[in-house]
């Protein structure tokens, strides 16, 4: 993927995954993420548990290089931000291995339902927000027929456009930081050569 200095990523290790999929700590990263460092209590108020339990799961978050203390928190209150701006993995590096594999579908899952309910959100607040953002932003979905060397560069293009308009809109008042979601599955879920697969 195509980056900028500050824009960072990690690719996710099996005991990163194994450790990520979990339903607090994965939601716990797209906050710090998304909204900037936060202690475990403002975390605990925010995701509607405990201080106890975030502390115990920044700390897990932590051990695989996925969060790091700011430093910056007085006493006790440490404040925590996410180590890299994003993470991936190759699905197909973990195959072979069933705990991971079962964590990573898991963890898949998990970031669909986490899209539908900040869709969901969006769909809410878009009444309250100016025509100019409301007509640029919701779903939009195409179709490709393409080689997966095709897809292939077809995601690069997609990561290189990205880069390009990472911070474009920094300083102007008018800008709002914008969550962008690509997801691409086939229209077939038949494997190529195969016979059997969900229907489409």
């Amino acid at each position: 993927m195509a980056t900028e200095p500050d824009y960072v990523g990690i690719v996710l290790d099996a005991q990163a995954i194994k450790v990520l999929a979990h339903p607090l700590r994965s939601r716990m990263l797209s906050r710090l993420r998304s909204g900037g460092a936060a202690t475990a209590t403002e975390l605990a108020a925010e995701l509607n548990t405990n201080t106890g339990a975030t502390s115990y799961h920044l700390r897990k978050l932590e051990s695989v290089g996925l969060v790091t203390d700011t430093g910056e928190g007085e006493g006790k209150r440490r404040l925590w931000r996410a180590s890299t701006q994003y993470h991936s993995w190759t699905n197909a590096a973990f195959r072979d291995d069933e705990d991971t594999a079962t964590a990573l579908s898991w963890l898949q899952r998990d970031y669909v339902h986490q899209f539908a309910e900040r869709a969901e959100r969006w769909i809410d607040a878009a009444p309250g927000w100016p025509a100019e953002w409301v007509d640029v932003l919701g779903l939009n979905d195409s179709f490709v027929v393409v080689t997966p060397e095709q897809m292939a560069s077809l995601q690069q293009r997609l990561d290189d456009l990205l880069t390009e308009f990472r911070t474009a809109g920094a300083g102007d008042d008018r800008a709002r930081k914008i969550s962008v979601y690509c997801y691409a599955r086939p229209t077939d879920h038949t494997p190529p050569g195969g016979s059997e697969g969900e229907a489409p």
